[in-house]
Order: C-alpha cells, then sequence, then structure tokens
C-alpha cells in the first residue's frame, strides 16, 4: 500500500450508487456441505456511505497479529513433504515471517535489516516459482532470489536501475523465468511532505523486465527494458501490484492513485497499453492484491482486491472478457495489501486457498471451495 498520495491533482470521488447482490446458494461439486458465507450481511462501500449486500466467507484461519511488523504481501510454497509454507514480507522489521499454510501458526522469521545475502530493507512484493523465493526491496532498490526450503541466495539484480520498486510477476519461460518489478519513482516532496507526480511523459519506466536464464548451477540476469504508457487512460499514476495471464498476452495493473481512480490497467506481455481498464464502476477503495485463478479450458477468474480500511472487498473479473463476475468479503479481514492464491490441493484445502494480509498485520486464509459457493462460480476444473 501506498499511503502518500500526490498533489496538486483534483481528488475523484469514487461512490458507488449500487448495491452488488450475488446469491451464495449455489455450490460447486466439490464444495463443503457446511455454510460458508452470509449472503445477507451488508457492509458500506468504502469511502462511501452505500451500503453493499456481499457474500461474507470466513476465514478458515488467522495468523497471529504482530502490527510492529507491518505485513505486507504473502507468498506460498509447497514443501517435498506436503506442507505448506506462507512466507510474507514484513516491511518494518525487514525480515519474512514463515506462517504454516494449513493452521495459520508462526514457524519461524528470516532475515535482518543490512544490504547483504539474505539481510532486507524495506522487504514489499514476494513470489515463489518452483523452489525460487523472490523478494522485491523497497529501500535497497533491489530483487533478491532465494532457494526454498532454506533460504540460501541464488541472485540479487536490477540495483542499478530501480528506484522505488515495490511488486512483481514472474513467469516461468523455457529457460528460466522472466520477471516484471513495478518501479514507483516520484519527483520528490512538496512543502507538506506529499510525494510529487513525475509528468506522464516520464513514466515509461514504470515496470522494469528481467530474464532469469539457468546457466549451470547458477542464474544470468539480462535486462529487458521498461515501459509504461504516457497517455492519461495509461498512465501508471502510483504501482506496486502486478500479475499476468501469459496465455491471453495479459497484464494487469493497479493503478493506487486514488486521487485518479480506483482501477486496473491493461497490459500486453510487451509493455504495451491495450486501451483497457477494470475495476472503476465496482471499487470502492484503493485496488491492491492480484491474482489469477486459471481453469481448463482457458477459463478462470481474476481475483482482485479492494482495500477498504474496516473492509476488504474481493473482485472476480472474468479471465476471458474481464466482466466482473462476482464480489465477496470476509468476516474480519480489512486494509488489505498483497493476496496470493497458491492452487495446489492440500489435506486442509483440496480445491486451493487463497491467502490475504489483515490490516498489516497478519494474514488470514480462504478456502477457494468456499469462495467459490458464494460467488455461485461455475465449477472449474484446475488448468496450466
Amino acid at each position: 500500500m501506498h499511503t502518500h498520495r500526490f498533489f496538486p491533482v483534483a481528488l475523484r470521488t469514487c461512490a458507488l450508487t449500487i448495491a452488488i447482490t450475488l446469491p451464495a446458494c449455489a455450490r460447486t461439486p466439490d464444495a463443503p456441505a457446511t455454510p460458508a458465507a452470509d449472503a445477507s450481511a451488508e457492509a458500506p462501500a468504502a469511502g462511501t456511505g452505500t451500503a453493499r449486500a456481499l457474500p461474507v466467507v470466513e476465514e478458515a484461519f488467522v495468523t497471529a497479529l504482530t502490527p510492529d511488523d507491518n505485513i505486507d504481501s504473502p507468498a506460498a510454497w509447497t514443501a517435498p513433504d506436503g506442507a505448506t509454507w506462507v512466507i510474507a514480507t514484513a516491511k518494518a522489521t525487514d525480515r519474512l515471517v514463515i506462517y504454516d499454510g494449513a493452521t495459520g501458526e508462526t514457524l519461524r522469521t528470516f532475515g535482518t535489516l543490512g544490504t547483504g545475502e539474505g539481510q532486507f530493507d524495506r522487504p514489499n512484493g514476494v513470489a515463489v516459482v518452483d523452489d525460487l523465493l523472490f523478494v522485491v526491496e523497497r529501500d535497497n532498490h533491489r530483487v533478491q532470489v532465494l532457494r526454498l526450503p532454506d533460504f540460501t541466495h541464488v541472485a540479487t539484480f536490477a540495483a542499478d536501475a530501480l528506484v522505488k520498486p515495490y511488486g512483481l510477476w514472474v513467469r516461468k519461460v523455457d529457460d528460466g523465468y522472466t520477471v516484471y518489478v513495478t518501479d514507483s519513482y516520484d519527483d520528490g516532496e512538496d512543502a507538506q511532505g506529499n510525494d510529487i507526480l513525475p509528468a506522464l511523459d516520464t513514466l515509461d519506466r514504470r515496470v522494469h523486465r528481467y530474464a532469469m536464464r539457468t546457466d549451470g548451477a547458477d542464474f544470468r540476469i539480462e535486462a529487458l527494458g521498461t515501459f509504461g504508457d504516457a497517455t492519461p487512460e495509461g498512465a501508471l499514476r502510483v504501482v506496486e501490484s502486478i500479475w499476468g495471464d501469459a496465455d491471453n498476452d495479459r497484464l494487469l495493473i493497479a493503478e493506487e492513485d486514488e486521487t485518479y481512480a480506483n482501477e486496473l490497467k491493461v497490459y500486453d506481455l510487451e509493455g504495451r497499453f491495450t486501451g483497457k481498464t477494470i475495476g472503476r464502476d465496482v471499487f470502492g477503495a484503493q485496488a491492491e492484491g492480484i491474482m489469477l485463478k486459471t481453469c481448463s479450458g482457458g477459463a478462470g477468474w481474476w481475483i482482485t482486491t479492494e482495500q477498504g480500511k474496516g473492509q476488504t472487498v474481493f473482485h472476480l473479473f472474468d479471465r476471458q472478457s474481464l466482466a466482473h463476475a462476482a464480489a465477496v468479503t470476509g468476516r474480519k479481514v480489512a486494509n488489505t495489501d498483497g493476496i496470493w492464491l497458491h492452487d495446489v490441493p492440500s489435506t486442509r484445502f483440496p480445491d486451493g486457498v487463497l491467502y490475504a494480509v489483515h490490516d498489516d498485520q497478519g494474514v488470514v486464509a480462504f478456502d477457494w471451495a468456499q469462495i467459490a459457493r458464494a460467488a455461485n462460480l461455475p465449477a472449474c476444473e484446475r488448468g496450466a
């Protein structure tokens, strides 16, 4: 989450004037028999006085709450023994917090403040691909790659190019990985301490791309360039969350400048703005975490996050058409930054699980089967 605002910009009021009412009685084939949602629950739209009727999905667990950590983003990994780890970045204590993905129990922490291997300075975005953990460090201006389960150092890169990095998406390719990193640089601060938004024509470096290719036992890192649109509609004013869909040549990037809009910009994988945005008509607060649920046959849903201070709303958009498909909330979860969909069957969560940061203090878990039931989604056979 970016707590700053850019000025001078005319404040845009983003009030919702319609209620989102979704049935919660339909059930996907593998949904649990116990009730998962209260479709009659109503809560005010974040930042507005308008009530929205939203299906409520009970949290499967809430981890220990540690406000001193300032938890930002989670990622999950399935260990060789079948256990799931949830690894979250702790911005204020410059470390990673590792939770049990089935119970929420805190297993350990890793890292200290510093610039060396296995050290961090304000870690923010995090992702897991294979047995590699990618961590974006805002104040070390770099990406660090560690190998699980031992958190051994693999690579560090981009410190010579990144200014204020926040989020990332890692795409697995034949010879390694392509890494997309968002960079929310600014033009300093004004007299009131507010960040100054750079001119639109200088926002062409909002996303950096890197190739991380296998080179024997090591990896070779190559910068592939930067991108960012300069038009008012496509410009990335304040950036953090990013995720991709390679099969549809699509990137979703959250716009976090609430003085402009609460929405997601749609780019292609080469960094071209497609002319499309989504979410402006349904988001009542800042756009945050983004994930993709894939189903067989090319179907699926984008899972996106509306970061209400008192209530997080998860909006689902159709993977193909980008049409709004559903919205759900939790019983407790609020003020969510990052999310992670762990689409791996487990004893606790046979259909997968959505992990979400709760109020900068910990992580909550939602059984995907219960989300699908509450949102009345059609059955989904797990896709590639």
